[in-house]
């Protein structure tokens, strides 16, 4: 038997190591929208967060996601971020 790798990613709120399927997938698609990535699997640059407000924030804060995203991201953006988490 062969052991299954885990592919793990990097937190931008807090910078943990974690599981991919313990942290939410933040895209920016080819159109210019910065949604939240439920599949894992939409087409865009992504970016990861943990499944907590306080690892939003903490990101929002140090501006990780932005460094991520390579973009700019508004504030209403964050908001919305925040209802859907």
């Amino acid at each position: 038997m062969t052991n299954r790798k885990i592919p793990l990613r990097k937190c931008t709120g807090c910078g943990e190591m974690k599981p991919k399927s313990e942290l939410v997938r933040v895209i920016l698609t080819p159109e210019g929208d910065i949604v939240i990535d439920k599949t894992g699997r939409q087409n865009g640059r992504g970016a990861y967060v943990c499944q907590s407000l306080e690892c939003l924030e903490k990101a929002h804060k140090s501006k990780g996601l932005e460094r991520s995203l390579k973009t700019s991201i508004p504030q209403n953006i964050y908001d919305k971020l925040k209802e859907e988490m």
